[in-house]
């Protein structure tokens, strides 16, 4: 019992997900498909993928 109101928002939640309109820029997800646009080579995450400098200062521990 008690779950009338959580019940509904879920209900509510999966029904604006479901219905609801997306404005995708359809041209951008092109480029990221395709490997274009390299001119920032900052990743999601905001590393610096084209700089691969640090990569052997890192030893792990055997």
């Amino acid at each position: 019992m008690g779950r009338g109101r959580a019940k509904a928002k879920q209900t509510k939640v999966a029904r604006d997900l479901k219905y609801r309109t997306w404005d995708t820029d359809l041209d951008q997800l092109k480029r990221e498909l395709a490997g274009g646009d390299q001119s920032g080579t900052a990743s999601a995450n905001g590393d610096n993928d084209g700089d691969d400098s640090d990569a052997d200062d890192y030893h792990p521990r055997r």
